[in-house]
């Protein structure tokens, strides 16, 4: 039987993570194959840690991860490289309903061969819609993507796809680099998508610097990428 690993890395959440998990827990008790949670701690100012340790104590299937370093790319390859499963997933958990999570693991059970991730198609302002329309818009003109959401989670692949446990990014980049990878070995891919807009707690760290630091970013991958190639074509 397929086993799942399900990554969330967990930033100033000490607050509300308890309830995610224990969400969590329960839907994922309706799906019949077994599961692993890791619980990535990363470079947090509250009890978060403490938390974690806790609901570790109370759920069997629960792993945590410490990292004193921040950065949402370091949290996904540090649980990456912590995953037992045949199936691997990261999400945002302050973003992803139980609800939601489970059906892209059905999605993921059914078609094992299959990278599945989330299409959110609805952003809870206009600052965000506006952001992820031309963030996505970059991506796909400068990489040839067919995606239309490259930062969204959950994202779940087959460990076979082996290039995808070696992500590189400490930093939000990582999604992009996580799509481009995809393109470049024509691991199929399919889009499921969520209308939910819900939070179900702490702030999003999204703002007008973190939009131009991944539009900037994304500009530099393609300029790195095209000078290797020029290079490479001049040996």
């Amino acid at each position: 039987m397929i086993q799942i690993s399900i990554i969330l890395p967990v930033y100033n959440q000490a607050d509300h993570i308890g309830a995610i998990v224990q969400e969590y827990e329960e839907a994922l008790n309706n799906i019949q194959n077994p599961h692993e949670l890791i619980l990535v701690v990363n470079n947090c100012r509250d009890r978060s840690l403490e938390v974690c340790q806790a609901l570790a104590g109370q759920y069997s299937s629960i792993r945590i991860v410490h990292s004193e370093e921040g950065g949402w790319g370091l949290a996904v390859k540090l649980g990456i490289a912590a995953a037992k499963g045949d199936l691997i997933c990261y999400t945002n958990s302050a973003r992803t309903s139980a609800k939601d999570l489970t059906l892209l693991l059905l999605y993921a059970i059914v078609y094992p061969q299959v990278i599945i991730k989330a299409n959110r198609k609805i952003r809870d302002n206009w600052f965000r819609r506006l952001g992820s329309l031309l963030y996505n818009l970059e991506c796909r003109t400068l990489f040839d993507l067919s995606y239309w959401d490259i930062n969204g989670t959950p994202k779940i692949f087959p460990r076979q796809y082996d290039r995808l446990l070696h992500l590189t990014r400490d930093d939000d980049l990582i999604d992009i680099e996580f799509n481009i990878i995809c393109r470049q070995e024509s691991y199929p891919v399919l889009e499921v998508p969520i209308f939910s807009t819900s939070r179900h707690g702490g702030r999003s760290t999204t703002n007008i610097n973190s939009a131009l630091k991944l539009y900037w970013g994304a500009l530099q991958i393609w300029n790195n990428r095209k000078n290797r190639s020029l290079q490479n074509s001049g040996k």
